[in-house]
């Protein structure tokens, strides 16, 4: 794709990136296949190709965001099955979340959808305030049928019972059982440890049985995924959660990993290296924290499965979120842990296809976000599987709504399998 950036815009490092992932475009459209919302909508401007013509418009042209331009780059779920279909490597993420931070600065929303933004943005990556958020929904969703568009759709998002904090959510030292082979740091992460701490106790079990010592850090918390992909800053999120693991470096033993469990976030953590490149006093310990991160599935794979519990097993259709299996590019590993731990892992028709969770997306697009949510769930269920298993607590929230079928994480089927307890979703 040819550009037209002028040399005083080039001199901004963003606009070089940019540039450079447009030129790699060439046009072929094979990502329109594949892209959700474009085979949804049928709608060009909905597929990837369409988006990276407007944002390429709006930045060539120094132009501030228009009503169109928001339009169609909120509808994108991040999904990056784009990413993984595409034959020239268009590194579609970095421009899609540049073309999201141009929109949040340039573009006026309706004071509805900034309340919105805003209100998701202080809440969700901070725990507490997320609990009392929930416990307010809670309160309004038996009339969450007359409550209008984006409102119903959160009120309808409301757990039924609260959990309270788990094991993770302060910071603390899991000793290994046994002789210590590694020494790794968990991202404990936000939301996740409100609507599902059993993930996060489960993945403790199970590094600590099989030789980790699991450290939770002080200062670490939200990875900065759902602001970023708002369009807002967040850098501070990364810095303290750089700060947090590079202390724990620096301790005897220092980390052998920073472990993620809910995969969007793995994308991000992962990310930290690009995100602050620009910045001198992080640039070199983010690539060092980015380069340290691994999915759950693949440190895992890496210590190997130790002996597993016999008559565990069962068919489970496995739901390869988009953040690992695009993202990450994570596919082997999850289904051939399944499977070594007693499991009939069964494929998902689509599998490619987000199931509408995305972050925020659920909350921000409902009606998208539901069609997109029924189509997963009847591919799953059409499998024939006795459960669902998953790595994004996004995803496994998403599905668990609307399916008759029991959806867990993948770390708890292989918890459960080495010798922990049975995870309660299948009680």
């Amino acid at each position: 794709m040819q550009t037209h950036f002028s040399i005083v815009q080039l001199a901004d490092a963003d606009i070089r990136e940019a540039d450079k992932i447009l030129r790699a475009c060439v046009h072929c459209g094979f990502c329109t296949a594949t892209c959700p919302t474009y085979v949804l909508l049928g709608d060009e401007l909905d597929g990837p190709r369409g988006r990276i013509y407007l944002i390429k418009e709006m930045l060539e042209n120094d132009r501030p965001a228009t009503a169109q331009v928001a339009k169609h780059i909120d509808r994108c779920l991040s999904c990056l099955s784009c990413m993984t279909t595409c034959p020239s490597g268009v590194h579609y993420m970095h421009l899609v979340d540049q073309g999201r931070a141009r929109i949040e600065q340039t573009y006026r929303r309706p004071l509805g959808e900034r309340w919105l933004r805003s209100l998701l943005a202080l809440v969700l990556p901070r725990p507490t305030l997320f609990r009392l958020a929930l416990l307010g929904a809670r309160a309004v969703r038996p009339l969450s049928a007359r409550l209008p568009g984006r409102l119903g759709a959160l009120a309808r998002m409301a757990p039924a019972r609260l959990k309270g904090p788990g094991a993770t959510e302060r910071p603390r030292v899991f000793a290994a059982e046994g002789a210590r082979k590694k020494r790794v740091a968990l991202l404990a992460g936000c939301a996740q440890q409100v609507v599902a701490p059993e993930i996060n106790e489960a993945t403790v079990r199970l590094l600590t049985r099989h030789g980790c010592e699991v450290v939770v850090a002080r200062g670490a918390g939200c990875c900065g995924g759902l602001v970023h992909h708002m369009g807002r800053d967040a850098h501070h999120f990364a810095k303290a959660n750089i700060d947090a693991w590079t202390r724990e470096m620096e301790k005897p033993g220092g980390l052998d990993a920073i472990v993620v469990n809910t995969s969007g976030c793995g994308v991000t953590v992962k990310d930290y290296g690009y995100l602050l490149r620009e910045d001198r006093d992080y640039a070199a310990k983010a690539a060092r924290v980015a380069a340290l991160a691994k999915d759950i599935s693949e440190l895992v794979t890496e210590i190997g499965l130790g002996q597993r519990v016999g008559g565990i097993g069962g068919r489970v259709a496995y739901h390869a979120a988009c953040s690992l299996q695009h993202g990450q590019k994570i596919r082997r590993e999850p289904q051939a842990l399944l499977a070594e731990a007693g499991f009939t892992v069964i494929e998902v028709p689509e599998a490619h296809l987000c199931c509408g969770s995305a972050g925020t997306y659920n909350m921000l697009q409902p009606e998208i976000a539901t069609r997109l949510q029924q189509r997963k769930v009847a591919n799953i269920e059409s499998t024939g599987a006795a459960l669902v298993a998953a790595g994004n607590v996004g995803c496994i929230e998403q599905i668990a709504r609307a399916s008759r079928l029991p959806v867990v994480h993948t770390v708890e089927l292989l918890d459960w399998a080495t010798g922990g307890p049975k995870p309660p979703a299948l009680g």
